[in-house]
């Protein structure tokens, strides 16, 4: 079974990283890399920065003066990956997340900060994979299908991961 090397980073200082959060983000990718019947050893990085730090890199690279919950930054193209030559795994690319946007999302969504991260994780490891929603809206439900199918296995479906409103 082929592995993944995550590289997990907190580039930040404005949330405290759940304890548990960088084994989820690990797991995540993995469970991707196994959906996907990835065909071999990868590496990929995850930063956790905050909404300034995004929205310069959004700025930068996407050409939108704005922040978000997640960018991606692939490698790869049509299933061709450089290769780590130390290690002969495929290098995928980097995924930054705001994790000022993603505690703002969760309350928005009502489900944890985890399941926040865990859904982003998913979303742009896809990305890092090919996957593009923005393409088509048959290409974003393609997407999405696959992103919920993922977080299911992971028990971080929708129905598993919303919280009690406080406040009763």
């Amino acid at each position: 079974m082929p592995k993944v090397k995550v590289y997990v980073r907190n580039n930040q200082k404005n949330v405290k990283i759940p304890v548990g959060l960088r084994l989820l983000v690990r797991k995540c990718c993995a469970a991707v890399l196994a959906n996907e019947h990835f065909p071999g050893n990868a590496e990929v990085s995850v930063s956790f920065v905050n909404n300034a730090e995004i929205r310069k890199l959004n700025r930068q690279f996407r050409g939108k003066d704005k922040s978000t919950d997640v960018l991606s930054f692939p490698l790869g193209e049509n299933g061709v990956y450089d290769i780590n030559h130390e290690t002969g795994a495929m290098l995928l690319g980097d995924v930054v997340i705001s994790m000022e946007t993603a505690v703002k999302q969760a309350k928005v969504y009502g489900h944890s900060p985890e399941r926040e991260v865990g859904f982003l994780t998913v979303h742009s490891m896809l990305h890092l994979l090919g996957y593009d929603h923005e393409t088509s809206p048959l290409d974003a439900a393609k997407m999405r299908e696959k992103e919920e199918e993922i977080l299911g296995e992971l028990g971080l479906s929708r129905e598993n991961t919303f919280t009690e409103n406080e406040g009763k």
